[in-house]
C-alpha cells in the first residue's frame, strides 16, 4: 500500500545532521526492492512511502519484529552497501523506519591541530600559573613580559588543569570510539594570561555522525563530567592542604566563588568555613586548577543544548528534554541580573545554541536500565554539588575607596 504524508518533525529532526560522504544519488528501483527486503525481516511493513522527503528515499510503517536496538544493527549493515542509512522515529506513537540517503563521513581527522592547540594551551595555562606564582611571591608584575620571562613557574596550574580537562575530554573520546560514533581528538582552546582568568576555554571534541540511539549517547555524554572529576578532586584537595590560611587582606582583591564542593572541602582540609570575615584560603596553582575544574564542570552539565547536561537529560527524557530550555534560561537571566554580570556570556550563548540537540538515528531505544539511571542521578548530583552561582566577586575592604582619591 502507497499513502502520503505531510511533513512532520520526524523529518525536520534530520537537518541537525553532519553532511554526509556522497553525493547521495537516486537509488534505484533495485536498491529500493533491497532496501524494502532487508526492513521487511525486523519490521512487520503495513505501509512503504517511496521518496517522502529529499533526503529519504523511503518510509516505513509498521511494528518490529525485535527489539529496536538489534534491529537498528542489522538494518544498518544491510543498508551500508546501498549507500543508505536507517533512522529510527516515532509518529503519534507509532514506529516509523526511514532510510536516509548516504552514509556519514568516518574519514579520520588530521591530528596536527590538535597538536597545536594543545601546544598553544600549555604556554597559555603557563602564563596564568606563572602570574599566580608571582603574585604568591610577591614579585612585581609591570607588563605582560614580567610572566612569559617566568613561564616556568606556572607548571603545577598548567599540568593540573590540562589533567583535569584532558580527562574529561577523553572520557567522552573512549565512549564514543567505544560506541564506534567517529570522533576527533580533543580540541584545546587557549586563552592566555592577561586575556583570561583560567589560561583556556576549555576543550572539545567534534564528532562526524550521531550516536546511534540515546544508550550510547549518554554513555558518551556522562563520561566526560565522571572522567573530570576524578581528578578535579584529589588536586583541589591536595592544593588546599597546600595553601596557607591567611588574614583576609586589607586592599582589594579577587575571591573566587563558592560552590557546596569546594566549601565542603574547604571545611574537610581546614575544619572550618573560609572565608570566615577575618581569615581566608589563599589558593595555590594545585587549588585553583581544582577549582577551575569544578567549575567548568558545572558549566558543561547545565542540562540544556550540547552540553554534557543536555546530552544526558535528552537520552533520558527524549524531546521533552526541550521543554526545560526556557525554565533553565529563566535561572540563568535571573543569575546574570542579580548575582553576576558574568552570567550575560552564557546566556546569549545558550540563547544561539542551547536550543539545538542532534537527536540519535535510532530516536526509539530508550535509556532503561538501572545503571544509566543511577549514572544520570549522580551526573546531576554533581552539577548541584560544584556549579558555582557567583564565579568571581571584587571584594573591596571596609573603608577603601572605589576610585583613586585627588
Amino acid at each position: 500500500m502507497i499513502k502520503t504524508h505531510n511533513l512532520p518533525s520526524i523529518y525536520e529532526s534530520l537537518r541537525y545532521y553532519p553532511p554526509i560522504e556522497n553525493n547521495a544519488p537516486e537509488p534505484s528501483d533495485e536498491a529500493l526492492r533491497r532496501l524494502q527486503a532487508a526492513v521487511c525481516e525486523v519490521f512487520n511493513v503495513t505501509a512503504t512511502t517511496f521518496g517522502p522527503v529529499a533526503r529519504v528515499s523511503a518510509r516505513f510503517d509498521g511494528a518490529f519484529l525485535v527489539a529496536p536496538e538489534a534491529a537498528y544493527d542489522q538494518l544498518d549493515a544491510a543498508f551500508a552497501p546501498l549507500g543508505h542509512t536507517p533512522v529510527f522515529r516515532e509518529e503519534n506513537g507509532e514506529p516509523v523506519v526511514l532510510a536516509m540517503r548516504g552514509r556519514f563521513n568516518s574519514r579520520p581527522w588530521p591530528v596536527w591541530p590538535n597538536v597545536l592547540l594543545l601546544a598553544l594551551t600549555v604556554l597559555s595555562t603557563l602564563s596564568v600559573g606563572a602570574s599566580i606564582a608571582m603574585s604568591q611571591q610577591d614579585i612585581p608584575i609591570n607588563d605582560v613580559m614580567d610572566v612569559y620571562a617566568n613561564l616556568l613557574m606556572g607548571w603545577p596550574y598548567a599540568l593540573s588543569l590540562i589533567l583535569i580537562l584532558g580527562a574529561h575530554e577523553m572520557g567522552h573520546f573512549i565512549a564514543a570510539r567505544w560506541h564506534k560514533v567517529p570522533a576527533s581528538w580533543p580540541y584545546f582552546i587557549p586563552l592566555p594570561f592577561p586575556v583570561s582568568f583560567f589560561g583556556t576555554l576549555g576543550a572539545v571534541i567534534v564528532q562526524r555522525a550521531p550516536a546511534r540511539n540515546a544508550r550510547r549517547a549518554f554513555d558518551v555524554g556522562v563520561a566526560g563530567p565522571l572522567a573530570g572529576m576524578l581528578f578535579a578532586v584529589p588536586i583541589l584537595l591536595i592544593g588546599l592542604a597546600t595553601s596557607p590560611v591567611e588574614p583576609v587582606p586589607s586592599v582589594p582583591y579577587l575571591l573566587e566563588g563558592n560552590s557546596i564542593l569546594y566549601a565542603m572541602s574547604k571545611f574537610l582540609v581546614f575544619g572550618r568555613f573560609l572565608p570566615d570575615g577575618r581569615f581566608d584560603v589563599f589558593i595555590n596553582q594545585l587549588a585553583q586548577a581544582g577549582w577551575t575544574g569544578l567549575f567548568v564542570t558545572g558549566l558543561n552539565l547545565i542540562p540544556v543544548g550540547q552540553l554534557d547536561g543536555g546530552h544526558v537529560l535528552h537520552a533520558l527524557l527524549g524531546e521533552w528534554a526541550r521543554r526545560l530550555y526556557w525554565p533553565v534560561m529563566a535561572v540563568m537571566v535571573a543569575l546574570a541580573l542579580l548575582v553576576s554580570p558574568a552570567w550575560y556570556l552564557w546566556v546569549l550563548l545558550l540563547l544561539l545554541f542551547g536550543r539545538v540537540q542532534v537527536p540519535p538515528l535510532d530516536a526509539i531505544t530508550r535509556v532503561d536500565d538501572g545503571r544509566r539511571r543511577a549514572l544520570a542521578l549522580l551526573a546531576f548530583m554533581i552539577f548541584i554539588l560544584v556549579f558555582t552561582p557567583n564565579p568571581m566577586e571584587q571584594i573591596i575592604p571596609q573603608g577603601v575607596p572605589l576610585l583613586p582619591t585627588v
